[in-house]
């Protein structure tokens, strides 16, 4: 009886598991190993913040599936707290460490999927190994900082003030964590070495949530990079911030919040074929430079589809999708990865942010003629009591008419479903004037008549020549509703 053909799984979480999986139901017959050097295969990495804030009570609700669910439901063989060392494309052979034992072996496969992910990014500076000073991308990390945070607010502590945290970075991750320390009691420094929040973001939009964090207690330092972090003698647990101007922000945990980076180690030592921008290049089928090695997940580029090439954007969303892409064709499929346009959400307090495509200086880069149009308008019909306006900024190409872009930023539960309608028109590579003529849902409790979308695209072709502004939204609203 021949062997059975074995896949070898680098990685768990989003990609790997999502690969593990796609390729048991593709080929019932495949012998499929997963090694993963966490001590989690299957977690919500998005809920850490909640975890953080008490809104997720214990741990255990971020896991989704335990490696015995794998082994007995999916007969997926996951071995935790495994690192895999050494990758050699030519014998076709992985070198693998328990972390608990020290015992290396070698393990042959038939095909592989990389799913290594991506690392948070430790700045270089004085004291970041101190006790105190967190980062927050596994599992692991998430536990050790609300362990920290349930002895600050502890009925234990001593010294009766109330503790500081100084979070490193206003990205995403930065400002999610801000929220959750602000409700579990912390007094909140952020600090960011670009001259605004949600660095990449319209500066207007940034500037609205600036002000969000501001309202809620959260101390905004912006132009403001990290010098040290500050503590007793050598070894002494974190006290204090340092940054680059002399500012010292005291502190009794700090986050490092300053980016991820994509951890390709093991594909630059096998010899895989690295993309532009560092991370690991692949095709439409998400097939590396080696023909047996597939790869996915935050350390492998993705097809962007305005830029029309390769790019890096790491969020959980891609890394699934590429995991089932990877994993169907490690199995014998011929699926293909479309490719994304880089859409984005989050919520900080009581405001919701999202973007999706490119922003007008990135279009700019890549050649097209970019107009910007913003209106501010209402996220519900202008009578009906609740959230207040949606600002919404729209990029498109003047010459063409494309929606290439959108960001924006308003009431919880205004701005995502906004952002995921303009996503499915870039996508499909509409024009603008085609965005403003869309049958978007209407009633008094959810949209006005006249949807932000709408006024924004009409307001685009005014801008870029293309159109005259439409009458009072109100108006249009009365007469189409035969007021």
């Amino acid at each position: 009886m021949p062997a059975r053909r074995r896949l070898i799984v680098v990685g768990g979480v989003a990609a790997g598991m999502s690969a593990a999986s796609r390729a048991r139901r593709m080929d019932p017959s495949l012998e499929i190993l997963v090694f993963e050097r966490t001590g989690f295969v299957s977690y919500g990495s998005c809920g850490l913040p909640y975890y953080l804030a008490g809104l997720v009570g214990r741990s255990e609700d971020l896991v989704v599936y335990s490696p015995a669910f794998f082994k007995e439901r999916r007969d997926i063989d996951v071995f935790v707290g495994h690192e895999v060392t050494a990758l050699d494309p030519s014998s076709r052979r992985v070198q693998v460490r328990g972390l608990a034992d020290g015992e290396v072996r070698e393990v042959a496969y038939d095909v592989l999927v990389l799913a290594t992910g991506a690392s948070a990014v430790r700045p270089p500076v004085p004291g970041v190994g101190r006790p105190g000073v967190f980062v927050l991308r596994t599992l692991e990390d998430g536990i050790a900082m609300r362990r920290h945070v349930d002895v600050l607010t502890g009925p234990d502590r001593t010294d009766g003030g109330r503790p500081r945290a100084v979070l490193v970075g206003a990205g995403p991750i930065g400002l999610e964590v801000a929220e959750a320390l602000t409700a579990r009691g912390l007094s909140v420094s952020l600090v960011e070495m670009a001259g605004q929040v949600l660095p990449g973001y319209h500066p207007d939009l940034a500037a609205h949530v600036e002000a969000e964090l501001r309202r809620h207690g959260v101390d905004v330092h912006v132009n403001e990079a990290l010098a040290a972090v500050e503590g007793a003698g050598d070894g002494g647990a974190a006290t204090a911030v340092r940054t680059a101007s002399g500012r010292t922000l005291p502190a009794d945990l700090v986050l490092l919040a300053t980016g991820i980076r994509p951890n390709v180690e093991l594909a630059r030592q096998a010899g895989l074929r690295l993309g532009s921008t560092g991370a690991v290049a692949v095709d439409h089928r998400l097939l590396t430079s080696d023909p047996h090695i597939y790869a996915a997940g935050d350390g492998v580029e993705t097809w962007h589809r305005v830029l029309r090439r390769p790019a890096w954007i790491p969020l959980g969303t891609t890394s699934n999708k590429m995991g089932r892409i990877a994993g169907e064709n490690a199995a014998g499929g011929d699926a293909t990865f479309r490719g994304v346009v880089g859409t984005a959400a989050l919520r900080i307090f009581d405001v919701e942010v999202g973007r999706t495509g490119l922003t007008e200086a990135e279009a700019a880069a890549e050649g097209w003629e970019p107009v910007t149009a913003y209106v501010r308008h209402g996220s519900r019909a202008h009578y009906y009591p609740g959230p207040g306006p949606v600002h919404l900024w729209l990029v498109g190409d003047r010459r063409s008419g494309r929606l290439l872009g959108a960001q924006a930023v308003g009431p919880a539960g205004a701005v995502a479903k906004r952002v995921d309608v303009l996503a499915v028109a870039v996508t499909a590579g509409m024009d603008v004037d085609e965005v403003a003529e869309l049958d978007l849902s209407y009633a008094p409790p959810l949209a006005p008549v006249w949807d932000p979308i709408l006024m924004a695209a009409r307001a685009w072709g005014k801008a870029a020549g293309r159109e005259q502004e439409p009458g009072s939204a109100r108006a249009a609203g009365e007469t189409a509703r035969g007021a």
